[in-house]
């Protein structure tokens, strides 16, 4: 990988960039102490004792030289001194000057999911030489790997879109995070799309988002992409295409919106090396004509869009004050991945009582879900209201919000310019490779030497499940005590957020294949609640949302309840805490009891017997006893599981425990009854002892 320093236009650079020399903050030094003592670096003089580094300075103090080592620099990502630092894009991608820009909206009402009427088309098309073809990125595989960076991408003249001759509509991807790779006009008034798999790979086509123009009003059009590889898709459970006018926002006010009919997610014939393709198709109708349009598959949230909301923190002269904006590293493109430190500034008798939360999203960067969760997190956080400020007093938050700018920039789905999957690679030594990952993961190992974390969450968005739900480490095989404990926090966002967050969708454990992510290196180093919080593309299966998409706002708001639920979850009066507690026990009892009905032959008695006595209060002191007893309780179910092998037989032991239930009960019924006996005879003959002496 080049850089072609000898062309490269440096224009772009910020004062964060780390290319700033070491000489001119050298002298910096020397004209703020020239008349205090004398500065030399170590590499200016022979001593054999110190190496030659810019970063150890020597102060000449009392007759003899002081070694002390160089502040850091600034690295400000965002300055109001100036313009933010420009998009870099691999050398021979064509970009199109023009900015897009979308307004921020939510519909008055909620958008239902699209419920199918058994008559929806599954067009199949076949190639054929007469097909006309409206728009081709031909640059996409000019090169077979990354190999240098611009800004704006390629600088020779831009191929133009085919002449708009008649009616046919015009398509347009070459802006940040656009991603289309061929359009061809199979009828009047139908359009067969392919998506460009992510660069440098030939597969993830998900991510969609492109631009239409030359429309007619009142016109059925069809659009069908054909060149999806997942079987399953959120588009089968009633998820529609989002839709964005331009005169629609300019006249009405009106943003993103869900829309489409005839919608259809299907397995086409465009299979190649048996390797079969699947198709989404939809019919729509423009609102206005000559208007321009844009589809996508989420709400897109640009690297632009963050520098912008970090260039308004940035220049704000109080939420600047608590949200420190440094740059972490920089990406193989040469984009910044911007660190933010929010905190109350500390004094140094606090500097390490303060336990650190961790908060990083976008790895994937065709998930955009998981970057308005983001904004919803750190438009609370830095906000003016109690709970933010207890928050910010109580806490040190680390938040990374785009882990792979890059990967945004071009419109992949799931990699890297590396044409790899970013989220797989946290164990990797490879920090050219993966610098946001390596250099994120160093950052964390570094804090934890510093302070507590009690949290790590990283934002992401699922492709196949609705709602909102985490994905945690299975503690039981490290440290029996933390079984439960580390499923509160997401017990916890269930409650607080009980239309959106769905606790039984969550899992806890560590699959081979997602050893490399950044939830399992995480928990592996020590961070107990390392978590990945997934938002569905689609919307809600749960309470006031059933059977509607997800809006920003939707997204946003997980933010808000994140917070809240990590007050609950630290808050000193650990009711809320205990009470959590115990509903795990319960559920985890639950669980057990149907296992042993199920699979095992097990006496129901001696079960029951042993969930009793595994029974505790709320004590700190007690909770760990009880998940021991009731780890202790499903290592003896699994010991004694029969297989059954006949539904009969399944039948007959399921009767048979059922039998044992009723025969327990009237025996703790016969218990009862013999127990208040005796205290009534006993209570008598107390009173008659008097009498007989």
């Amino acid at each position: 990988m080049s850089e072609d320093s000898e062309k490269e236009d440096y224009s772009d650079r910020t004062i964060s960039d780390e290319d700033e020399s070491d000489e001119d903050t050298f002298m910096k030094f020397v004209n703020e102490d020239i008349h205090q003592c004398a500065l030399l670096t170590a590499d200016s003089i022979s001593d054999p004792f110190f190496p030659g580094t810019t970063q150890i300075l020597l102060e000449y103090q009392l007759g003899r030289w002081v070694p002390r080592l160089r502040e850091p620099r600034d690295l400000y990502g965002v300055s109001s001194s100036g313009p933010l630092s420009p998009t870099r894009w691999p050398y021979h991608c064509e970009v199109i000057d023009e900015k897009i820009e979308h307004i921020d909206w939510t519909p008055l009402n909620p958008e239902p999911m699209y419920i199918p009427t058994g008559l929806e088309m599954e067009p199949l098309y076949a190639n054929s030489k007469e097909e006309t073809v409206v728009y081709l990125a031909e640059d996409a595989y000019k090169e077979p790997c990354f190999v240098y960076s611009r800004v704006g991408g390629n600088r020779t003249p831009l191929k133009q879109p085919v002449d708009n001759c008649d009616d046919t509509l015009m398509f347009e991807a070459r802006f940040e995070s656009g991603n289309l790779q061929k359009v061809v006009k199979v009828a009047e008034y139908e359009y067969q799309l392919t998506v460009r798999p992510d660069l440098f790979t030939n597969k993830h086509t998900q991510w969609y988002y492109f631009q239409v123009t030359n429309t007619q009003a009142g016109i059925v059009y069809r659009f069908t992409i054909i060149n999806f590889t997942k079987p399953a898709s959120l588009y089968n459970r009633g998820m529609r295409p989002l839709f964005y006018s331009e005169k629609e926002a300019s006249a009405h006010n009106i943003g993103w919106q869900r829309i489409g009919d005839q919608i259809k997610y299907y397995r086409n014939n465009q299979g190649q090396d048996r390797h079969h393709h699947f198709s989404l198709t939809w019919t729509f109708q423009f609102p206005h004509s000559k208007d321009t349009c844009y589809f996508a598959h989420c709400y897109p949230y640009t690297y632009t869009n963050l520098q912008e909301y970090l260039s308004g923190i940035n220049n704000d002269p109080v939420r600047s004050k608590f949200c420190k904006i440094r740059v972490l590293c920089h990406t193989i493109a040469r984009n910044m991945v911007y660190i933010l430190t929010i905190t109350t500034p500390l004094k140094n008798s606090e500097s390490r009582k303060r336990k650190a939360v961790i908060l990083t999203a976008r790895v994937h960067p065709g998930e955009t879900n998981s970057s308005w969760i983001m904004k919803g997190f750190l438009d609370y956080i830095l906000g003016n209201s109690s709970d933010a400020k207890l928050l910010r007093d109580t806490f040190v938050f680390k938040v990374v919000p785009m882990l792979n700018p890059d990967g945004v920039i071009v419109g992949n789905y799931r990699c890297s310019l590396a044409g790899r999957d970013l989220n797989r690679n946290y164990t990797s030594l490879l920090k050219e490779s993966f610098p946001s990952v390596w250099y994120t993961r160093n950052m964390i190992r570094r804090l934890m030497e510093k302070r507590e974390v009690i949290l790590y969450c990283d934002l992401h968005g699922h492709s196949k499940k609705e709602n909102i739900f985490m994905y945690g480490c299975d503690g039981s095989d490290r440290c029996k005590a933390l079984y439960l404990q580390q499923r509160i926090f997401p017990l916890m966002l269930s409650k607080n957020c009980p239309d959106k967050f769905s606790f039984s969708s969550c899992k806890f454990n560590i699959q081979k294949s997602k050893e490399g992510t950044g939830r399992v290196v995480m928990w592996k180093m020590g961070i107990r609640n390392s978590f990945t919080m997934e938002a569905t593309f689609c919307g809600s299966t749960l309470g006031n949302k059933r059977g509607t998409h997800f809006n920003t706002k939707d997204l946003e708001s997980m933010g808000y309840h994140f917070c809240d639920s990590l007050l609950d979850y630290c808050d000193p009066d650990r009711t809320k805490y205990y009470q959590c507690l115990r509903e795990l026990e319960e559920m985890e009892k639950h669980i057990n009891l149907e296992k042993v009905i199920d699979d095992s032959d097990t006496s129901l008695k001696e079960i029951t017997l042993d969930l009793e006595t595994s029974s505790h209060a709320s004590d700190s002191s007690e909770s760990n006893d009880s998940q021991t007893d009731l780890l202790k309780l499903n290592s003896q179910i699994k010991t004694k599981k029969i297989q059954l092998k006949t539904k009969k037989e399944r039948n007959s032991t399921i009767a048979r425990h059922q039998n044992i239930r009723e025969e327990e009960q009237e025996i703790q019924g016969l218990l009862y009854q013999m127990t208040v006996y005796l205290i009534i005879s006993e209570d008598s003959s107390l009173t008659k002892i008097p009498d007989s002496h």
